[in-house]
C-alpha cells in the first residue's frame, strides 16, 4: 500500500507566510486523521528570525506540535528543516522539545549539500526521529558530480528519500528511470514529491507509483509554492477507485471547501510563466515574486525566463543615464494615482509659474503622461517591465524630442520593453545608490533620476494610497513606496521633497498645490 504524505500547512505557508485560521487548521487536522494519510507534515522548524515576518508553521512552536498531536492521534507527525538554514550542532537547540511529539524529521536538501546534510540527519537520527531527506532539483541531477554516490551514503541513516522535482521539469518516463535507480541504490522508503508547472504532477506521480515509490507527497487543493503540487483529494480519488481505499469524502470535502477559498484569494497553480519555467527546469521562486508584481506582463517574465535560461542578463545595453546631463532646480515625479489627472491644470499652472527655473518632470508611471503632452520642457519616463507598452499608447502627442526614458541598472533580469521610436532616447541607471532593496521599482528609478539630475527641490503628485481595504498587491506596493521615501529622504537630507496632491503615504511632507500657485 503505497503511504501518502500530506505537506499541506508546509508548502502552501509561502502563499500565507505560513499564518493559517485556526478554524481551518482544525478543520484539517480532523480531515488528516479521518483519512487514509500516513504522515501528516505541519510545517518548518526554523532558526531564522531576521529574515521578515513568517507565521507560526513556519517555526511549529511547541504548542502546535501538541495540537497536532491530539487532534490527530494516529497519524505520524512530521516537521521540515531546512537544510540551507541551519548548521552541524543546531539539531538539538531545534528538536530538543520535539521528541515523544513529532514521528519524523525532514530536511531539503539541496544536492550539492549533501555532506552536510548527513551531518546534520546523524545528529537528528541520534534523537531517535525518523529521518528523511528531501533532494531537490531531480531534474538536474545528472548536474552533480558524485551525486549517486553521495545518496548511497544515506544507506543506514535515513527512513525515507524523496525525490523532488522542484522545478515541476519531470516527465513519466524520466520519473520511471529515476525511481527504479533509486530504488536500486537505497535500502530506505523512496518518495516522490510533484510540482504541477506542466499539469503533470498526477501523471508523474503515478509513474512513481507504478515504479515502486513507496511515499507520496500531496497537498489538499495542490497548495504549494509556485504553480503547486499533486492535489491530495486528486490521488485519494484515483486510490479509492482503482484500489478500493476506504476514504472518508465528507471529511476531505470539508478540508477541501476551506482550501478552495484561499485559492480563490491567492490564486496558485500553473500559467505560462510556470510552465515555461518548468520545461526548462527555471526556479519557481523568481516567477512567483514576478506573477505577483503588477507591473511585469507576461512577455516581460517570459523573457525574463530566457534570460535564465540562458545565463545572462537583459540583452539590451543603453549608455549610462547621468553622462554629461545638465542640472535642475525643481522635478516633478508624476505616479499613477487618479489626483495626477484630476489635478493636472493646477499642476501644469504651478509648472508655468516656475517657468524661469530649470524644471523637468519625471514619470514613475506613463498612466498619466498625456495629461502633461503640452508641457513643453524635459521629460523622463521610468520603463520597468511592460511600462514601455503603456508609454506607447500616450506618446503620439509628445514632442519627442523633450523625451527620454530611464531603466533599471544592467544586468536586468526582466525584459525591459522599449519603444522603438524611444530606443535612441533610452539610457540606463549606473546603479541605485539610496537604497538596496526594490531597485527595480518605478519609485526607486524615479527618485535615482533626481539625484543623478542634481535637483534641488521635488513635487510629488499621483501617490494618492488607497481607500478601505486593500489587497495584497497595493498593501506591497503602498509599503515599498513609503519605504523607498523613507530611505531617499534619510540619505539625501539637502534635497527638498513634498507631496502636493492629497496622499495617504506617511513619513513624508504633504503640501497643496493650490497653496503653492496662490503662494
Amino acid at each position: 500500500m503505497i503511504e501518502i504524505l500530506d505537506c499541506t500547512l508546509r508548502d502552501g505557508g509561502y502563499y500565507t507566510n505560513w499564518d493559517f485560521d485556526y478554524p481551518l487548521v482544525s478543520n484539517y487536522f480532523q480531515a488528516m486523521e479521518n483519512l487514509p494519510v500516513t504522515y501528516v507534515e505541519i510545517g518548518y522548524r526554523s532558526l531564522v528570525i531576521d529574515g521578515g515576518y513568517k507565521g507560526e508553521f513556519n517555526y511549529c512552536p511547541d504548542y502546535i506540535i501538541k495540537e497536532a498531536r491530539k487532534q490527530m492521534p494516529s497519524k505520524k507527525i512530521g516537521i521540515m528543516l531546512n537544510e540551507k538554514e541551519i548548521n552541524p550542532g543546531d539539531a538539538s537547540k531545534l528538536l530538543a522539545s520535539c521528541v515523544g511529539h513529532v514521528d519524523i524529521i525532514r530536511m531539503a536538501v539541496d544536492p550539492k549539500n549533501m555532506d552536510k546534510a548527513i551531518l546534520i540527519a546523524k545528529e537528528v537520527k541520534e534523537m531517535g526521529f525518523e529521518v528523511g531527506f528531501n533532494v531537490m532539483y531531480m531534474s538536474k541531477w545528472d548536474e552533480y558530480p558524485g551525486f549517486e554516490d553521495k545518496v548511497k551514503a544515506l544507506n543506514g541513516l535515513v527512513d525515507s528519500f524523496s525525490m523532488v522535482d522542484s522545478f515541476g521539469a519531470m516527465f513519466p518516463d524520466g520519473v520511471e528511470k529515476l525511481t527504479k535507480r533509486m530504488k536500486q541504490i537505497l535500502h530506505c522508503k523512496v518518495g516522490f514529491h510533484g510540482h504541477n508547472n506542466t499539469e503533470l504532477a498526477f501523471a508523474n506521480t503515478l509513474s512513481a507509483i507504478e515504479s515502486g515509490c513507496d511515499i507520496i507527497d500531496a497537498t489538499i487543493c495542490g497548495m504549494g509554492r509556485g504553480a503547486g503540487n499533486l492535489r491530495t483529494e486528486l490521488l485519494l480519488s484515483y486510490l479509492s477507485s482503482k484500489e478500493g481505499v476506504n476514504t472518508d469524502f465528507n471529511s476531505l470535502g470539508l478540508t477541501v471547501s476551506d482550501f478552495e477559498k484561499l485559492r480563490e484569494k491567492y490564486g496558485w497553480g500553473t500559467n505560462l510563466p510556470y510552465m515555461v519555467s518548468g520545461f526548462n527546469s527555471l526556479p519557481q521562486k523568481d516567477v512567483m515574486d514576478w506573477v505577483t508584481r503588477r507591473f511585469y506582463s507576461i512577455n516581460s517574465i517570459l523573457q525574463a525566463l530566457h534570460n535564465m535560461r540562458d545565463k545572462k542578463g537583459d540583452n539590451l545595453k543603453l549608455p549610462v543615464f547621468n553622462a554629461g546631463r545638465k542640472k535642475f532646480d525643481y522635478a516633478f515625479i508624476i505616479g499613477g494615482g487618479p489626483s495626477a489627472a484630476t489635478k493636472a491644470n493646477p499642476i501644469k499652472q504651478f509648472i508655468n509659474k516656475l517657468k524661469d527655473k530649470q524644471i523637468c518632470i519625471i514619470h514613475a508611471s506613463s498612466k498619466n503622461a498625456d495629461y502633461y503632452k503640452d508641457i513643453d520642457i524635459p521629460q523622463f519616463f521610468c520603463l520597468v517591465g511592460n511600462e514601455g507598452h503603456r508609454l506607447e499608447k500616450v506618446f503620439a502627442g509628445f514632442n519627442i524630442d523633450i523625451m527620454s526614458c530611464v531603466l533599471p541598472p544592467y544586468p536586468r533580469k526582466m525584459g525591459t520593453y522599449v519603444p522603438n521610436r524611444l530606443i535612441d532616447k533610452s539610457f540606463e541607471l549606473n546603479n541605485i545608490t539610496f537604497s538596496s532593496l526594490y531597485q527595480d521599482s518605478h519609485t526607486a528609478l524615479a527618485l535615482q533620476t533626481i539625484i543623478e539630475l542634481g535637483v534641488n527641490t521635488i513635487y510629488i503628485a499621483g501617490y494618492d494610497g488607497y481607500d478601505g481595504t486593500i489587497n495584497d498587491n497595493e498593501r506591497m506596493l503602498t509599503h515599498e513606496n513609503e519605504y523607498l521615501l523613507s530611505r531617499f529622504v534619510d540619505k539625501n537630507p539637502g534635497i527638498n521633497i513634498a507631496t502636493i496632491t492629497a496622499t495617504k503615504y506617511q513619513g513624508i511632507k504633504n503640501l497643496s498645490v493650490f497653496g503653492l500657485l496662490t503662494d
